[in-house]
């Protein structure tokens, strides 16, 4: 089986995804948001479960080089939008941190997966 990395991170990010559309309170819970964004936030984290359960379909069920790479770039992408995002939902300068940590963290993950399954491919 190729790229044997990028699909156990599609496979991570697929189960995020059913998490985000069972548990839609999760973000705005983890985000410590006010009351009044919580409606608008258990909206986005639907869209990230629909969004994430989309491409890691992609990535876990891909055949070709091509729909690996394409589900894993789209993937990172992803990442790094929430990062940006999620980065300016809070004032709070801790949870910035955290938050930025684990957006650009998966982005790290998915990028070094992507470049070590590459490399073993060729």
């Amino acid at each position: 089986m190729s790229y044997p990395l990028s699909r156990l991170m599609s496979t991570a990010s697929a189960a995020y995804g059913v998490y985000a559309l069972s548990q839609p309170s999760h973000l705005w819970q983890a985000l410590h948001s006010d009351r009044k964004d919580q409606a608008g936030l258990e909206l986005l984290a639907r869209t990230y479960g629909v969004r994430d359960s989309a491409i890691s379909a992609l990535g876990v069920l891909g055949r070709s080089d091509g729909t690996m790479r394409a589900a894993m770039l789209l993937r990172i992408a992803m990442d790094l939008g929430d990062a940006a995002v999620l980065g300016t939902m809070t004032k709070d300068p801790e949870l910035r941190r955290k938050v930025l940590g684990l957006t650009l963290g998966w982005a790290a993950l998915n990028t070094l997966a992507l470049a070590i399954d590459t490399n073993r491919s060729r």
